[in-house]
């Protein structure tokens, strides 16, 4: 029998991931909540992203020197302390003030990458000078919209600020239909009069977000979008009116020849896919469905992670996201051959429970069970890790393992 968790009082108090969910839905009105832990339609893919973990166990080795352990990892010519990068999370000042700049400054403390979204509180200049002054990296995600000057002013400004890693996503051109995130509301960013007395009840939250200028804007497009359209509720309705979904390989291409970094393309569940990226000039790939956000029903990244492995082989950097919640979800994700794992949801959990404090308390509690896990292993470094550590307790679908000739 699950036993229940208890609720810590404070995010330090937490000693999981699970502890620092169960804080942030005390400290959330209800509709922010369902906004970070919503997914698409029945939310099929949400589940199965958790139970993907369970089908492989491990087999650990024994009488191997592990008094000292390396959980770090190369990442693009740099090195981070731990194998994770903070994923691009969109609107994130609705869990707690700046919280963009907690979540990079986090990052930095933590020796790790941070992803600024597009559609973030805080621009991309705040935010990298913030990490920068903790010794952090910033990358930057980016969304292809419609009008090519805006995705290259995007891009002028990341570069600008020292960003010199660029994320495309490429699975949100047609929004998920996360309907468990909508309910709160009667109208787009109107809240119903049950969630307007429940936000209400939690006046921590609404002196530190929306006291005294109301719900965070979208900084890093405030140039972009029209005259009058600048609130929340107008800029977000115009972004997603310019999503592009006329999106191809070529504008993959278009994208390569501007951007002098690294470029990754974040969207990848496909093998023949990941080899278009590689061959379209992608420096990396992340294996996601998008925290179960968009199309429901999908394969899990762990599905599908060894086969886009040795589809890429060394021509690229492969990175996994979405489920992940214990440090064995992540090494487990490394054993079948990733290079890092993106975090989201732990991270929010962490900045909605305790800002900066909770982020890094999230990243730390990861951290140290990478580093337990490692030494229970027998394995001495994540760089170690290989599939001789697990084994799958179902047999796997071939077709879906199966990569085209095209590798």
């Amino acid at each position: 029998m699950k036993r229940r968790l208890a609720i810590p009082a404070r995010a330090s108090a937490a000693r999981n991931i699970e502890e620092l969910r169960l804080l942030a839905g005390r400290r959330l009105p209800h509709f922010a909540f369902e906004y970070l832990e919503g997914g698409a339609e029945d939310e099929v893919t949400l589940r199965a992203n958790r139970h993907a973990f369970d089908d492989w166990r491990w087999v650990p080795r024994t009488l191997v020197d592990t008094q000292r352990r390396d959980p770090s990892t190369g990442l693009f010519g740099q090195r981070a302390a731990l194998p994770l990068i903070v994923a691009p999370t969109g609107y994130n000042g609705l869990y707690c003030r700046d919280a963009d700049v907690a979540l990079a400054r986090a990052a930095a403390r933590a020796g790790i990458p941070f992803t600024l979204s597009t559609v973030s509180n805080a621009d991309v200049a705040r935010v990298a000078r913030e990490s920068a002054a903790l010794g952090g990296k910033v990358w930057m995600q980016l969304y292809m919209l419609k009008d090519r000057a805006v995705t290259e002013g995007l891009m002028r400004n990341a570069a600008r600020a020292g960003c010199d890693v660029l994320v495309l996503t490429t699975d949100a051109v047609h929004y998920g239909n996360r309907e468990w995130a909508q309910r709160p509301f009667r109208a787009p960013m109107d809240l119903d009069w049950r969630n307007r007395v429940d936000v209400l009840c939690h006046p921590r939250w609404i002196r530190d977000v929306l006291v005294p200028d109301g719900l965070p804007r979208l900084a890093n497009l405030a140039d972009y979008l029209p005259a009058g359209q600048r609130d929340v509720r107008s800029g977000m309705r115009h972004i997603a009116s310019q999503m592009d979904a006329s999106l191809t390989w070529d504008d993959v291409a278009w994208l390569r020849e501007r951007w002098k970094g690294t470029l990754i393309v974040k969207g990848i569940l496909d093998p023949d896919d990941a080899l278009r990226a590689v061959r379209s000039g992608a420096d990396g790939i992340v294996v996601t469905n998008h925290g179960g956000r968009q199309l429901d029903g999908t394969a899990t990244p762990l599905d599908v992670l060894e086969a886009i492995v040795r589809a890429c082989g060394s021509r690229a950097t492969v990175i996994v996201d979405s489920g992940f919640r214990r440090g064995t979800d992540i090494l487990k994700a490394l054993a079948l051959g990733a290079h890092a794992v993106m975090i989201g949801r732990p991270v929010l959990y962490g900045v909605a429970a305790g800002g900066e404090a909770g982020a890094f308390h999230a990243l730390s509690l990861l951290g140290a069970e990478i580093d337990r896990t490692l030494g229970q292993l027998g394995c001495p470094s994540a760089a170690s890790l290989g599939p001789r550590f697990l084994r799958r307790a179902s047999k796997p679908d071939c077709d879906a393992m199966r990569v085209s000739a095209a590798a």
